[in-house]
């Protein structure tokens, strides 16, 4: 190369650093640390935000949607700890009602002593042995397939009220009074008459019609629980929106992009592991505040059976936090990640090689491919994430199988991409087969 092009290469290549510098010098001297302490603040808000939004998301699911809640407790009707408390209430609120006396007096006389007779073998006092005989056929009632009918229709009709009421009208079974939600158990005490008449108890029939409140929600501050559930149903799934939002923002104004997208991941884990440990902890809080007329296994099952799906999203997040993470820190220039990288393409490298010796070509598809790598690798991940996002309610196992079967496209699209290079060296080898011979050369 002559002297005078390399001086003018080195002339141009010194004029791009002038004005490279001369660009940098003019940026204010706070401009990044302004850019850093914005990034910081909406990721931190952002991951605060995170456990309420989940909370959030919690609430309008399943506080807010009866047929969810529903769902969530049908299964309480079969929990031992709960058809042990169920009768006990049941037991203890039919025997608050009947006038022995009375009873006994609307049995014709002919009838009368072999009752008494019957009842007497129960226990050394009648009432007793009218206890313990209404309790014997709760049991049955409440472990046969008509309960689970009685519950469902019981919660759908308490589940409806108590939102109706925590939304602020008072129209319905349910009332907010003195600092407490009571319901009125009437319609769940005549269906559970009913089915003792039908299992034996005929003494069932004298019960008159009950009405009693029972107790579902008591807070010393029951406006501010209205006012928590108004906002979480208010805000309801925008609220874990919003965290994602800012904290994208948050890593879109960051001068180092890849760390903070690992440690907004990171926080978002932390921040869903803290609310998990909270809903244990406040569980036996919970448990502890009780009186002791209500059974703690069977609220301790109620509790769990509530927050299920609360735990299985904080799981979700927690998961999800550390495959971005993971995903993030191996795209990295790191020396670790670079050589989880090597490891990744020798391997598909060696496999691809073996199936080169064995006759396996791609053909015209491998190089389709391979000329559009990039547009299948987004075309792959943006599947997952629609898949995520569709997925009706994600668990941990979930993103598992998602970052898993995303991993497997990975490998499977570059085993199958061939680049230029590769195809004609290829096309070179079928080539000299065929012909049984060495390439000929030019002339």
């Amino acid at each position: 190369m002559p002297d005078d092009e390399k001086e003018g290469e080195l002339a141009a290549l010194r004029a791009r650093v002038a004005t490279l510098e001369s660009e940098a010098a003019k940026r204010p001297p706070h401009w990044h640390r302004l850019r850093a302490f914005l990034s910081a603040v909406l990721i931190v808000i952002g991951c605060v935000l995170a456990p309420l939004g989940i909370v959030a998301a919690w609430t309008a699911d399943i506080v807010g949607d009866t047929d969810r809640y529903v769902a969530t407790v049908a299964p309480l009707a079969s929990n031992p700890d709960v058809q042990a408390a169920v009768a006990n209430r049941v037991t203890g609120a039919v025997m608050e009602h009947i006038d022995l006396a009375s009873l006994l007096e609307g049995v014709a006389p002919d009838q009368r002593p072999l009752l008494e007779k019957a009842l007497g073998k129960l226990g050394n006092s009648l009432e007793g042995a009218v206890r313990s005989f209404v309790h014997e056929k709760a049991q049955d009632v409440v472990a046969s397939h008509a309960f689970e009918t009685v519950w469902t229709d019981a919660n759908r009709a308490i589940h409806t009220a108590l939102v109706r009421a925590l939304t602020g009208s008072d129209n319905g079974a349910v009332q907010i009074k003195n600092d407490s939600v009571t319901l009125d158990l009437a319609p769940v005490i005549d269906q559970v008459k009913t089915r003792l008449v039908d299992s034996g108890l005929s003494i069932a029939a004298k019960i008159p019609e009950i009405h009693t409140d029972f107790t579902i929600l008591r807070s010393d501050n029951i406006g501010r629980v209205k006012t928590g559930f108004r906002l979480l149903e208010l805000v309801g799934l925008w609220l874990p929106v919003l965290a994602v939002v800012l904290a994208a923002v948050g890593i879109l104004l960051s001068v180092h992009r890849r760390r903070t997208l690992i440690a907004s991941a990171l926080g978002f884990a932390v921040a869903a592991l803290i609310l998990g440990i909270a809903l244990t902890v406040f569980r036996t809080v919970y448990l502890n505040a009780l009186p002791d007329t209500v059974s703690q296994p069977a609220a301790g099952a109620v509790y769990d059976a509530m927050i299920r799906l609360l735990r299985t999203t904080v799981r979700m997040v927690v998961v999800l936090g550390a495959v971005l993470a993971l995903a993030a820190w191996l795209s990295g220039p790191g020396r670790h990640a670079t050589v989880v990288r090597q490891v990744w393409h020798s391997g598909i490298a060696a496999t691809r090689a073996s199936a080169d010796r064995a006759g396996l070509r791609t053909g015209p598809v491998g190089a389709f491919v391979g000329r559009h790598r990039k547009w299948i690798t987004l075309i792959l991940v943006a599947a997952a994430v629609i898949a995520y996002v569709l997925w009706p309610y994600p668990t941990g196992w979930v993103v598992v199988g998602l970052a898993l079967a995303l991993l497997f496209a990975f490998a499977v699209t570059e085993f199958i991409a061939e680049d230029a290079d590769h195809a004609d060296h290829a096309d070179h080898a079928d080539h000299t087969t065929t012909t049984g011979g060495s390439p000929r050369s030019s002339p």
